[in-house]
C-alpha cells in the first residue's frame, strides 16, 4: 500500500482538473490518501472526497466527487459527455469565446469598478446552497483521510488552516471568498472564540502543506496544480494581465513552502542536520499547463459544462500518467526536482 498526502490548489471552476485527478486516484487500489490540505476550489474537493469516503470508501467519495461537480455545472452523465466533447469546439476556442463575450465583459467591469458590500446582503455567494449539503458529521470524523482548510484572516493577513471538528460551512466558504466577488466570510473562529473575517485561502496557503508535515502522516505530498507555474505568451491586455498576476499571486505561498522543504532536504544531505530532527518530504506533483495557458479568468469564472467536462478528462489523464510514471517512487523519492524549479 503506497499512503500519500494530498495538496489540492485554488482556482475557480479550474478545480474540476483535481475532481478528475481525485476519481484516478481514488481507483487504485494500491493508493491510501491519509490527509488532504486544501484551499478555495481543493477545499470543496477536499470535502466532498472525506464526506463520500466516510460513507462508502472509494466509491462513495467518487460519487460525491460528480455529485459536487454536478451541481456546480458539469454534466455527468457518461451517455452523454463524449458526445458533448466530441461536438464541441476546443478548450482554447471556447475560453476565447467566453473572455470576449459580452455577459462577461459586463460582469468583469462590474467586479473591478464596485465592492461586493455595494450590494449587501442581496449579493449571495451560489456555492452557499452546495456546502451547506455537505454532511459535517462526515466531513468531520476522525475516521478517513484528515482533512485541513485553509482560509486568510482579513484583518491580521494571517494564515488560519481549519481541521478536525472546526470544519463547518462558513469556513469551506470563506476559503473559497474571492474579495473582489464577496464579501468577507465572518463567523466566531472557534480557536480564539472571536468573531473573525476570513477571504479566500489561495493569498496565505494555495494550498497549506505544513499541516501534512506531522510525524504520523507519510513523507509523500501529492500536490494537484491547477495554476499554471509558467506561460510563455507575455500578458498585454488588461484580463489577460490580471489573470496572470493572480496565478502568480496563488503561486506564490506554494512557492515558499516548497523552497522550506527544498532547503531542509538540502541540510539533510549534507549533514548539517541529523536525520530525523526535521521530515525529508518527499514531493510530487500533477499538473498540466499547456491546457491551463488556453484557458482564462473567465473559465475559472463562470462554471461552462464544456470546460468542466474538459478539465476532468485532462485530470485523469494527468494522473494516470503519473501513476505509470511515478508509482513505484511513491515512498522512496521525489519526483519534483525543486533546485531545478527555484532556479
Amino acid at each position: 500500500m503506497k499512503r500519500i498526502n494530498l495538496a489540492l490548489q485554488g482556482g475557480g471552476a479550474h478545480g474540476a482538473f483535481t475532481w478528475g485527478v481525485l476519481c484516478r486516484v481514488l481507483r487504485d487500489e494500491d493508493i491510501e490518501i491519509a490527509a488532504i490540505s486544501g484551499t478555495s476550489a481543493g477545499a470543496l474537493n477536499a470535502a466532498a472526497l472525506k464526506s463520500g469516503w466516510v460513507a462508502n470508501g472509494r466509491e462513495g467519495a467518487r460519487e460525491n466527487l460528480d455529485w459536487l461537480w454536478s451541481q456546480i455545472g458539469a454534466i455527468t452523465d457518461p451517455l452523454f459527455t463524449p458526445w458533448m466533447s466530441a461536438a464541441m469546439p476546443t478548450a482554447q476556442l471556447w475560453a476565447k469565446a467566453m473572455e470576449y463575450s459580452p455577459a462577461f465583459a459586463a460582469f468583469d467591469m462590474t467586479t473591478r469598478l464596485m465592492s461586493p458590500y455595494v450590494y449587501g446582503p442581496a449579493l449571495r455567494n451560489p456555492l452557499t446552497h452546495i456546502v451547506k449539503r455537505f454532511h459535517y458529521d462526515a466531513v468531520c470524523a476522525s475516521s478517513g483521510p484528515e482533512l485541513h482548510i485553509c482560509a486568510t484572516n482579513v484583518r491580521s493577513g494571517k494564515i488560519r488552516v481549519f481541521s478536525g471538528d472546526e470544519i463547518m460551512p462558513e469556513v469551506i466558504m470563506a476559503s473559497a471568498c474571492l474579495p473582489s466577488l464577496f464579501q468577507a466570510v465572518e463567523f466566531e473562529d472557534p480557536k480564539t472564540g472571536k468573531m473573525e473575517a476570513f477571504w479566500d485561502g489561495g493569498y496565505t496557503g494555495n494550498p497549506a502543506l505544513f499541516p501534512l508535515f506531522a510525524n504520523a502522516l507519510p513523507d509523500d505530498i501529492l500536490v494537484v496544480n491547477i495554476n499554471p507555474l509558467h506561460r510563455d505568451t507575455l500578458p498585454t491586455d488588461s484580463q489577460s494581465i490580471q489573470n496572470r498576476i493572480n496565478e502568480i499571486s496563488f503561486n506564490s505561498s506554494l512557492f515558499r513552502e516548497l523552497r522550506a522543504i527544498d532547503f531542509v532536504k538540502r541540510l539533510l544531505k549534507d549533514g548539517s542536520i541529523k536525520p530525523g530532527t526535521m521530515k525529508n518530504v518527499l514531493v510530487h506533483m500533477i499538473a498540466d499547463d499547456d491546457l491551463m495557458n488556453d484557458l482564462n479568468v473567465a473559465t475559472k469564472t463562470i462554471p461552462s459544462p464544456l470546460i468542466l467536462s474538459r478539465l476532468k478528462e485532462a485530470g485523469e489523464a494527468a494522473a494516470d500518467k503519473f501513476l505509470k510514471d511515478h508509482k513505484k517512487d511513491i515512498g522512496k523519492r521525489s519526483t519534483v526536482k525543486l533546485t531545478e524549479m527555484f532556479s
